[in-house]
């Protein structure tokens, strides 16, 4: 049999898909524990070198970071970060977070050894103690920590990488050279080119020579994609098998694929599911689906199964802070909860479903760039590579190349997105407020709570979406 028929063979995943959200959202906790009522739980793979240092900052309470950094198979890459960021009892909560350098296109050593490890530890802790499937959520749109990061989480044999937000045609075959400790290269995507010079992220196995050169299991990939256009292309051109897709409603959380009518979403949004089955791949449904009937009809059509996001960030173990989501299960009862889909939002220039603030009062934007992840990366007259952030301070944005359009209503997603999970920075003596982000559709809570519960937990939500769904044999 060959390679490729190998791995196509390989055991097909699980119906239900734990959604990979927000910056540790989608947290370790969260995944282990979908991961152990049989489904396939993810890991955010979006900036855990931060929330890393972040965690130990806080000094590491309950020793889960501990236990799996002594874990890695090099302590001596442990040891330089535990000293460098460990605060024994946490950091003062009026104090700020020492942050860790932004990621580049050639990053120092240190930085790829604090992401090859980080990644390692939250892949680590989804999968302690039981044998079910863990996934991480990468993408496409977050280029430079990639390679690193699939590196670490590969080893601790994660079992799916999941990832959008573009069209990721090179990240099969990457997969397929990391399984096998083989250098890997990807090209880096420029807004902006001044020369023909292509530039290219470099990672190599081999320079971690105590991490060793076995073999490593190449985890399945699932594309998340909003168009069987995109999926056929994926099928014929990526780089290594694509093993299967998600596919992503508009009214889904977090990113969405631009509308192809400006401004609103509509008919030609939704993917023709006939072309998706025809491309003989499993396939999973995502965008309001949490409920047994969407269950039951995304079966119907032939996909395996569904993906939920919104419905797992709301329950018990997920990162959100538990003020967060307290407060949107009282809005939803009250009616007063909206979410909104802003298209200039997000640096990435993809429409981001935000939560609009109880009072409609919207806070004037965190504009210091100081994490970087979403970063543009542009090139020079002399064709040297730099970098800027429509969400950073404005007129060093406008300085660098970018334009008034481009700045005009973002927000820092990066700061936002750690603050909704207890990890916001304090600037000028004041915390960053979370930038909170959900679906459209929270019905799911009104057949899972009770008129005097507030709260639920990922099995019980799991159970939820099986009732009345025959469950299959794996």
């Amino acid at each position: 049999m060959t390679e490729n028929l190998m791995k196509e063979s390989a055991a097909l995943l699980p119906e239900i898909i734990q959604g990979g959200m927000g910056v540790a959202v989608s947290n370790w906790c969260l995944a282990r524990a979908v991961a152990q009522c049989g489904e396939l739980g993810v890991v955010s793979g979006t900036a855990l070198d931060s929330v890393l240092v972040r965690r130990l900052q806080q000094g590491d309470q309950g020793g889960h970071m501990r236990r799996a950094l002594a874990a890695f198979p090099d302590q001596d890459m442990v040891a330089p970060i535990l000293e460098k960021w460990l605060i024994e009892g946490g950091k003062p909560k009026d104090q700020p977070y020492k942050i860790k350098a932004m990621p580049t296109v050639k990053m120092t050593r240190e930085s790829e050894i604090l992401i090859i490890v980080a990644t390692f530890v939250e892949v680590y802790l989804a999968k302690e103690g039981h044998d079910g499937f863990v996934g991480i959520n990468l993408l496409e749109k977050i280029q430079l920590p990639t390679l690193p990061a699939l590196y670490g989480a590969m080893l601790a044999d994660v079992d799916a990488v999941l990832m959008g937000g573009g069209i990721p045609l090179a990240i099969p075959g990457v997969l397929d050279a990391l399984s096998k400790s083989a250098p890997v290269e990807l090209k880096v995507h420029l807004v902006s080119a001044k020369t023909e010079n292509s530039h290219q992220l470099v990672f190599d196995p081999s320079l971690f020579p105590s991490l060793g050169s076995r073999a490593l299991k190449r985890p399945q990939f699932l594309a998340v994609i909003s168009s069987d256009v995109l999926a056929k292309t994926l099928v014929r051109k990526a780089s290594g098998l694509v093993n299967g897709f998600v596919v992503e409603h508009y009214t889904a959380g977090g990113h969405n694929a631009p509308p192809r009518r400006e401004g609103a979403y509509g008919p030609r949004d939704v993917c023709n599911l006939e072309k998706i089955v025809s491309l003989g791949k499993p396939f999973w449904l995502a965008g309001a689906c949490a409920s047994p009937e969407r269950f039951q009809e995304a079966q119907a059509l032939g996909a395996r199964g569904i993906q939920i996001g919104t419905a797992f960030a709301c329950c018990d173990e997920s990162g959100a802070l538990p003020e967060i989501k307290r407060d949107v299960v009282e809005r939803y009862r009250k009616g007063t909860l909206e979410v909104i889909t802003d298209f200039k939002a997000s640096p990435t220039g993809y429409p981001f479903k935000r939560l609009v603030p109880t009072d409609k009062t919207e806070v004037e934007p965190c504009r210091v760039c100081d994490l970087g992840y979403l970063r543009h990366v542009y090139e020079k007259e002399d064709g040297t590579i730099a970098y800027r952030c429509p969400a950073g301070p404005r007129n060093r944005f406008l300085a660098s190349g970018g334009t008034e359009a481009e700045a005009d209503g973002k927000h820092c997603l990066c700061n936002g997105l750690m603050a909704t999970i207890g990890l916001g920075q304090i600037r000028d003596g004041q915390a960053i407020p979370p930038l909170i982000t959900f679906g459209d559709n929270l019905s799911f809570l009104d057949a899972l709570l009770s008129p005097d519960e507030v709260s639920y937990t990922a099995k019980q939500l799991i159970e939820y979406l099986r009732s009345g769904v025959a469950t299959e044999v794996r």
